[in-house]
């Protein structure tokens, strides 16, 4: 038993999903209906993890970075830095056999920590001061390097000195640029195979990279008199906001607007005009800007008639669980640089280092800032999170209403569909498939789903199209039969939207980055939480893999 919690234990970590908590236990019985490529193994492992004990030395201890010449609390986006941490034995120590285990941060693009190659990145230095220890450094998987303490037990007290990216090259920073990047520590202080992470919060910032591309946003649609606000957003290579850039910004495309703007180097590459519209007609802005970049904003269509549109996304993650970035740094650029009118941040329920089902403390903060953030009218924020089950599909839960809970994928009592509609009919929720076709993990669509809690579904994002196979774009690792035309054809009636699945940091401009995004259009003129789910239900939208193409079906 103790080697099968070993490798249970490690396999949780190495899938990117470290569980911390102990609760729930296997189902009496197992569901008869699957998706046609379960991952049994992921579901297995995650449940074995929820019910192995942890020992009191588990998780022990203090670690922090060492403030030195070499030591780097900001770095650019793919830029080569070294990190010195200290790590301290708590009360109860680590016994000769246990464990300290170094996790870069694990998305997008840090180097691997490795012991054997000086002249490669990633290259880490392992030593103590401790007389009579040794320490059997290798690594584990991608980003995780393990320590293993040997010959006796680690005193309370007694230090362990890393040095990440000790060697000629240094180690390579995240791609995406990020306020907190954080390195995490976990300490199996008894050595049974089972860990848990260091209280100990260690964070650098990812700073963007050099300017290269210009993004000119606009709204859709407005009418004769209205002031909308102009988006201009000059980014790096990778989507990145806040780049170092200063400069004329030259302006054609409407009477009224200023030729020339000058972007100052505090405005770290936004620009927000108003403009005030006159007259009918389409109306498209040109910006060339600093460094020869230039950018052409999407059609606005100005009208006294016709639908509002209003673009949202209705799906991506942050740092907490396996994307980039805070709350915060999320919900701020949705607004600010994507110009989006309606945004959810759904992370995931049971994956990532800190789940959001075993830390409620971060569910609480995820819905202070969905409220923070939330201006009825211009900017619409809506509380979520995602169901991600390894046997069925991954949906996303979203509540139009302050408050709600995480029904776990991983608890019996929601392990299925029909258990998270259940679950979810008292509430003001609704749930969205998304890479229903391939991907991860494509649904199970032997659950027919529920009318009023599901009446669209995610048709496409960062992972490609799930609408057809011959669909452009489509998605990887495809399941042929398993497409959304393909329910149709069985009689399934739904919706389309599309949403980003954003692991960025991006929402609403996943695209730069990736082959495919994915936006929704909500037709009305409401921007409210229930607007926009009386849209939903309505089936009043549409999607789009990133552009803002408006459709006319009249």
């Amino acid at each position: 038993m103790r080697a099968n919690r070993r490798r249970a234990g490690l396999r949780a970590w190495v899938l990117g999903s470290l569980v911390l908590g102990a609760c729930g236990g296997a189902p009496d019985e197992v569901a008869t209906s699957l998706s046609p490529r379960p991952h049994l193994d992921i579901v297995e492992a995650l449940r074995e993890d929820l019910e192995a004990e942890r020992h009191p030395a588990d998780g022990g201890g203090a670690v922090w970075i060492v403030e030195d010449d070499f030591g780097y609390r900001e770095v650019r986006a793919e830029n080569f830095g070294q990190w010195t941490f200290l790590y301290e034995a708590g009360p109860l120590g680590i016994a000769e056999g246990g464990w300290i285990f170094f996790q870069a941060p694990p998305f997008w693009g840090w180097s691997t920590p490795q012991v054997t190659d000086t002249e490669s990145v990633g290259f880490t230095e392992v030593s103590t001061l401790a007389e009579g220890i040794v320490l059997d450094a290798h690594t584990v998987d991608q980003g995780l390097l393990g320590i293993q303490i040997l010959e006796r037990p680690l005193e309370a007290g007694e230090q362990v000195r890393i040095v990440y990216g000790a060697g000629e090259r240094g180690a390579i920073a995240d791609r995406f640029a990020e306020s907190e990047s954080r390195f995490f520590f976990a300490v199996d202080g008894d050595g049974d195979g089972v860990r848990k992470l260091v209280e100990s919060r260690l964070t650098v910032e990812v700073l963007p990279g050099p300017p290269v591309q210009m993004v000119v946003l606009l709204p859709s649609t407005a009418q004769p008199g209205d002031k909308v606000r102009l988006t201009v957003a000059i980014l790096d290579a990778a989507g990145s906001a806040g780049v170092d850039v200063e400069g004329e910004i030259r302006l054609q495309g409407l009477d009224g607007l200023p030729e020339t703007v000058h972007l100052e180097a505090e405005q770290k590459g936004l620009l927000h005009l108003d403009v005030y519209l006159e007259s009918e007609g389409i109306v498209r802005i040109l910006a060339e800007g600093p460094q020869g970049l230039v950018g052409e904003s999407n059609p606005l269509v100005v009208s006294s008639g016709g639908h509002r549109i209003a673009w949202g996304d209705l799906h991506g993650h942050s740092a907490t669980s396996d994307g980039t970035g805070t709350f915060a740094d999320y919900f701020a650029y949705a607004r600010d640089v994507a110009a989006l009118d309606v945004v959810a941040l759904t992370d995931h329920d049971h994956w990532g280092m800190e789940p959001l089902a075993l830390h409620p403390e971060l569910w609480n903060e995820m819905q202070r800032q969905v409220e923070e953030f939330h201006l009825p009218g211009e900017f619409v924020t809506i509380f979520g999170y995602e169901w991600t089950s390894w046997s069925q599909g991954h949906r996303h839960v979203l509540y139009f209403e302050s408050g709600g809970e995480v029904l776990s994928s991983v608890d019996p009592e929601y392990e299925t569909p029909e258990q998270l509609w259940a679950g979810l009919r008292d509430s003001l929720a609704l749930t969205f498939a998304h890479h229903s076709a391939g991907g991860p993990i494509p649904t199970n669509w032997q659950y027919a789903p529920d009318p009023n809690l599901e009446p669209v579904t995610e048709i496409v994002s960062v992972h490609g199209s799930s609408e057809a196979l011959d669909s452009p774009g489509v998605i990887y690792s495809p399941l042929p039969g398993n497409f959304v035309r393909d329910v149709l054809d069985r009689g399934f009636e739904f919706g389309f939207v599309g949403s980003g699945d954003s692991h960025d940091g991006h929402p609403g401009l996943s695209h730069l980055a990736s082959q495919s995004g994915g936006l929704a259009a909500f037709l009305t003129h409401d921007l409210t939480r229930q607007g926009v789910l009386d849209a939903l239900r309505a089936r009043r939208v549409y999607a789009t893999n990133g552009p803002r193409i408006l459709l006319d079906s009249r």
